[in-house]
């Protein structure tokens, strides 16, 4: 009796696991990753000059706009100038990050399209192998070559001569502080990382990572090379940097304003939307900007008031627009000061007002510019990332005329910045896979 039940039981045993077994065999698939624009680039030589002579300039564009007002409140900006619609004098006083001399001519630029200089030079020295150790020298080399010259004679002769050296050692010191630790160890790269610019999440990687998007092949090549050279980026401006690199590569390849902006939805290769708790900021950030720009266009003129709550509607001099198209604008303004971040350079706040210019904008350069660099803060920044993806979008000969006149003749014969020269040697170094020569 005993061995049968132990035979019955037994039998049961083996179909139970082998049931268990032929459950454990059944696995759904899982989902393949997105498939955006991760085919290689290839624009005519043309085509190619077009585009990136196109990015250099609507950034110098954007930044020269904005030149004149940075840091300013949008309401300061009203009083003295009503709504900038085009260059102004560049009146202020000079600065290691602004302009490097005093009151400069309309037209005039900031380290935004320094940087943008910087970059070429870095690509002619280390292209094709580009990589966060070659950037990080390039960075000290710079940095040492001009700080060695601060006992030149000539510079010990002239009091003025030394300021001027100086405030080329005070632009890059922050950033040669960090890259110096980076070629010593990872305890002394993180130390000096943590103090940048006094610790705080700034925009640095944003000033110079679009560029990667006018030379890598694909959107998601253009965030990892951005990503890797982001030594200067804490947390998610990291995330934020790769992002308007991919853009700006969308960019090149696309006039979609829609397929740009969703970038920031497909291209995330450092997995950031898997975040516990959190997901991702940069892509909840733009969603929710994006939002504030669809509500915006429910307002009417006759219900603007109501919508706007107690919002003052006073057009400013200048503007072409309708009550109406203010009181959406002065809408979409004033969602994003609550939004507003502790300094004015911070990654995130720079991340939103970007989106929120390219939206309202819809893909019309003149409009973001202007919505932007009316909106005040740190808005020569954002208008030189917004204009080097929409530069990318349009090209160069789609630009408006006397705006790229201008700033190519200041930046060239004022600042010595030469941008077509910039973007001929730019596309003398493209990857091979990235022009076709035919």
């Amino acid at each position: 009796m005993k061995y049968n039940f132990f035979i019955i039981t037994l039998f049961l045993s083996v179909i139970i696991l082998s049931c268990k077994d032929q459950k454990a065999e059944i696995d759904i698939p899982e989902p393949k990753k997105s498939a955006y624009a991760q085919d290689s680039l290839v624009l005519n030589k043309e085509e190619l000059y077009d585009k990136v002579l196109g990015a250099l300039v609507g950034s110098a564009i954007g930044d020269a706009m904005g030149a004149s007002t940075e840091m300013w409140h949008r309401s300061d900006i009203q009083h003295k100038y009503g709504y900038i619609t085009g260059l102004t004098p560049a009146e202020r006083i000079q600065s290691p990050e602004g302009t490097w001399e005093h009151n400069l001519n309309a037209g005039a630029t900031t380290d935004d399209t320094r940087w943008k200089y910087f970059m070429v030079s870095y690509f002619d020295t280390y292209s094709p192998d580009l990589n966060a150790k070659h950037f990080a020298k390039f960075i000290t080399d710079y940095y040492q070559s001009i700080a060695s010259r601060l006992g030149d004679k000539e510079i010990l002769a002239s009091p003025d001569a030394l300021d001027a050296r100086l405030e080329k050692v005070d632009w890059i010191k922050e950033w040669a502080r960090v890259a110096l630790a980076y070629q010593k160890s990872t305890g002394d790269y993180l130390e000096a990382q943590n103090r940048f610019y006094g610790g705080e999440m700034s925009c640095a990687g944003m000033l110079y990572t679009p560029m990667f998007g006018l030379i890598e092949p694909n959107p998601e090549i253009a965030y990892l090379t951005a990503y890797k050279h982001s030594l200067f980026d804490l947390g998610y401006a990291k995330d934020i940097s790769g992002l308007v690199a991919a853009m700006t590569q969308m960019a090149m390849r696309t006039t979609n304003m829609d397929s740009i902006l969703n970038t920031a939805v497909f291209i995330d290769p450092m997995r950031y939307q898997d975040s516990r708790l959190v997901g991702r900021i940069s892509y909840n950030t733009a969603n929710a900007t994006r939002k504030y720009v669809n509500l915006s266009r429910e307002i009417k003129s006759s219900d603007s008031l109501t919508l706007t709550d107690s919002l003052e509607i006073n057009i400013p001099d200048h503007f072409s627009g309708t009550k109406t198209d203010w009181a959406q604008q002065e809408f979409v303004y004033a969602l994003l000061e609550k939004d507003e971040k502790a300094i004015a350079f911070h990654a995130g706040e720079i991340w939103q007002i970007m989106i929120a210019g390219l939206a309202f904008g819809e893909g019309d350069f003149v409009k973001s510019i202007q919505f932007i660099v009316n909106y005040g803060r740190d808005n020569d920044t954002v208008a030189a990332v917004a204009g080097m993806i929409l530069g990318a979008k349009d090209g160069y000969t789609n630009l408006p005329v006397e705006l790229r006149t201008e700033v190519l003749r200041v930046n060239r014969e004022q600042l010595g910045i030469d941008l077509e020269e910039l973007a001929s040697r730019m596309v003398g170094t493209m990857l091979p896979e990235t022009v076709n020569t035919n």
